[in-house]
This record gives C-alpha cells, structure tokens and sequence, in this order.
C-alpha cells in the first residue's frame, strides 16, 4: 500500500449483515484499496469462527487491508458500562492487529467544552500511540466542527485529531470555507458522501444519517466543495473513507453498493482531486 490516502469503504456502507469474506470481495470487486471496521463488524467477524489470523489471511488473498477503524463512545461519561469500556480495548487491538493508527470515535452526550476536553485527554491517554479522530455530528454533544475543535485544543492532547465527514458538515449548516492551518492541521482523516437537499426533521435527523445518506455527487451538497475545502486547507487525509448509509443502496446487494459508491467517489476524485485516486 502506497503513502496515498487509501480509497476505503467504510464499514456501515457494506452494512452489518454480510460475512467478512463476502465483505472484503465486494470492495476488492468494485475498485476500492481498503475497508473499515466497526469493533462490531470485527467481532461478527470472530463470531463467524474467524480467528484473527484468518481475517488477515482473507485480506491478504484479496489484497486488501483495513486502514479505519470505528467507534468508541461514551468517553465522557463517569459510569461508563463495561460494554464501552471493552470497545474501546477492542478498538485498540484493531488497530495493533491492522496497523491502523487512529480510532474514529462520537460522543452523544452534551458536555461543556472545558469537561469535554478534560475526558478526551484521558482517552488519549489511554490510546497510548494511536491518534484519538473525535467526528463532529450535528446531533450529538459535539455538533460542529467549531466545538470538536475547541474540545481537541482544550484536551491538550499531542493524539487529539478530528474526523470530517461530508454529510454530518453539511447537515450541521456549516459552509464550505477556508480552514485555518491550526484548523488544517487538527484533521487526521475524512469521510465523504452526499445529501438531500432538505434533512429530515432535526429530532429524527440521525435516522437520516443511519439509513438515508447518497453516494458522492450523487446528491445536492456538493461533495467536490467539501473535498475542495479539504484540499485547500492543505490537508492529507490518513483515509479518504466512503460512508454511504443507505437502505435503498444496500438494498442492491453488496456487489452494486459497493460499485455504485465506488464510481461515483472516482468521479468526483478526478473533478477536485485527482492526485488520491489510485495508481497516481
């Protein structure tokens, strides 16, 4: 795998009810270099009797790798469920396992800036090497990028990044714009998609984000500007990931998601940013 952002197709895009082979030819089939796993989709995966020599044999008969791994939550709570606790162990054996070396994770929960920064410094802490990418979402306690990056300097943390997703950016009404070079520089990776051009009701707007979302340029919030902004700034994303949520698409079946996703991300690659796409 070269230094190039790999093309990765992001775990919830292939869904979480596919076998871990099956979801690894999809990816390979349809063009992309590298999938993402949710802690959940890899204990599916062990679940399905894999040992995790055997999931990086599938990956390696495929040539392919895992370069995102997902999501730890609940970090900021002081009674955090065992559940969490062990995710979040389980997050970080992905990344030794993979060689993958930052863990996107959320937080729903509202906390004050100060307090937030404060508990996601413990968390770095506890990630020891790898880098902590929080994601901005527009219903959750992080619900703009002004905010996520706010916590990221509170926290004080040298492993404190920030995740950009297109959809929860657009959806947080934010408008494409110049990133300063501290902004820049706190973005370790991204993921891209598009959106309708009116959300759902603001109470159900996570529903939206699980199950309604479009494939790159496919939509009407301008995935090449989000990828634009991206360039300007000066950013090189560790993943340019592909989370397309979508019912209707993965409805298609794994191989015409996962080749519709692809296209259209290569696309919009070769209109903004040509230099990300494979073999350049």
């Amino acid at each position: 795998m070269s230094k190039r952002s790999p093309i990765t197709i992001s775990s919830w895009t292939l869904g979480d009810q596919c076998r871990f082979e099956d979801r690894v030819k999809a990816a390979k089939d349809a063009g992309f270099e590298a999938i993402g796993l949710r802690a959940e989709t890899y204990v599916d995966a062990l679940q399905e009797g894999l040992t995790d020599q055997d999931i990086l044999a599938i990956l390696a008969k495929y040539d392919m790798v895992v370069s995102e791994v997902e999501y730890i939550v609940q970090w900021a709570e002081e009674n955090r469920s065992y559940e969490q606790k062990y995710k979040e162990q389980m997050c970080f054996h992905m990344c030794d396992l993979f060689g993958v070396n930052h863990i996107n994770c959320g937080l729903m929960e509202n906390y004050s800036v100060e307090y937030t920064g404060q508990k996601l410094k413990e968390l770095c802490a506890r990630a020891g090497h790898r880098i902590i990418g929080v994601e901005p979402m527009p219903y959750s306690g992080l619900p703009n990028f002004d905010k996520a990056f706010a916590v990221v300097k509170a926290s004080g943390a040298d492993n404190a990044r920030i995740i950009l997703d297109t959809w929860h950016w657009v959806r947080a009404d934010q408008p494409y714009r110049a990133l300063t070079a501290e902004e820049a520089a706190s973005v370790v990776s991204i993921q891209i998609n598009d959106a309708y051009d009116r959300p759902y009701a603001f109470s159900i707007l996570r529903d939206e984000s699980m199950h309604d979302r479009l494939a790159p340029g496919t939509g009407a919030k301008d995935t090449a500007g989000f990828l634009r902004m991206v360039k300007e700034a000066g950013i090189s994303p560790a993943v340019v990931g592909v989370e397309v949520i979508s019912d209707e698409i993965l409805s298609r079946g794994l191989d015409q998601a996962a080749n519709h996703t692809y296209e259209n991300t290569i696309k919009v690659l070769e209109e903004v940013w040509p230099e990300l796409l494979p073999g350049k």
